[in-house]
């Protein structure tokens, strides 16, 4: 296990290290990835996106010259760090993220790295239950502001994390009860998978294997006639998610004041 990383303050600081820039690393794990409506939410805020696959493209640059950074899913383990050199060195950049004070926001496995590096466990569910499909998510108190009542979101996923010690729980499932955590103020875990759009959702489908055919898990028949119903919430929700992390309003408060400042 990785030990928890020594961050004075972090866990009740309210203030940010300053990044002056607009880069926002989206950190995928395969060559095929697709960073969705994620990626292009972001984009639509403002900010530049840039996308990179470590295992292809090499070490993830120094945190503290990104605006925040988004790390998405993949097929591999947070516990395979012993024998996945690349896995280790991501874990190994989350730490100085973390240090770094850099925004960051963690997708399924990228939430589940984030709760290993501050020292949680990551396992299976206990009797072996797949999550796949749309999945009811119901905010916590803390997270009324951003989640006001239960919704729908996307899942692809057999393992969890408990939640991290000085974490604060954000929303809860039936199935794998820890689905959302915050630590500090700008570092987010989110189990679900707001970034999936039908194309994504098809092509994960598409390449399921035999993982559609369990008990527990949704037909595609059933994921096509959820996407339909809950698409339009689920981008709004997006949208709203990322621009209170990002400090989006922020950011363009502060291109209308120099705009009028040019006048």
């Amino acid at each position: 296990m990785v030990p928890r990383p020594q961050l004075p303050g972090r866990a009740g600081s309210t203030s940010l290290a300053p990044h002056m820039t607009d880069k926002i690393l989206c950190i995928v794990h395969q060559a095929t990835s697709d960073t969705g409506r994620v990626g292009r939410v972001l984009r639509e805020l403002g900010y530049e996106v840039e996308t990179t696959c470590p295992r292809r493209a090499g070490p993830l640059p120094p945190p503290e010259t990104l605006a925040g950074a988004v790390m998405f899913g993949g097929p591999m383990s947070a516990n395979d760090d012993d024998t996945d050199p690349a896995l280790r060195a991501e874990l190994d950049w989350l730490e100085t993220a973390l240090a770094a004070e850099t925004p960051f926001v963690g997708i399924c496995l990228g939430a589940q790295m984030l709760a290993k590096v501050l020292g949680s466990t990551v396992a299976w569910h206990p009797e072996d239950m797949h999550e796949i499909g749309y999945v009811p998510v119901t905010p916590t108190r803390a997270w009324r502001d951003c989640m006001a009542e239960p919704m729908y979101f996307y899942q692809w996923h057999k393992e969890t994390f408990d939640l991290p010690k000085g974490a604060v729980l954000l929303a809860e499932g039936d199935r794998y009860p820890n689905q959302a955590f915050r630590y500090g103020e700008k570092s987010y875990g989110i189990q679900f998978h707001p970034e999936v759009t039908r194309e994504i959702m098809l092509r994960w489908a598409g390449n399921s294997g035999d993982r559609l055919e369990r008990p527990e898990v949704q037909s595609l028949e059933q994921q096509m006639a959820f996407n339909t119903r809950h698409e339009p919430a689920i981008e709004a929700w997006t949208r709203r998610f990322l621009a209170e992390w990002i400090g989006a309003g922020e950011k363009v408060s502060a291109g209308a004041d120099e705009a009028a400042a040019a006048e």
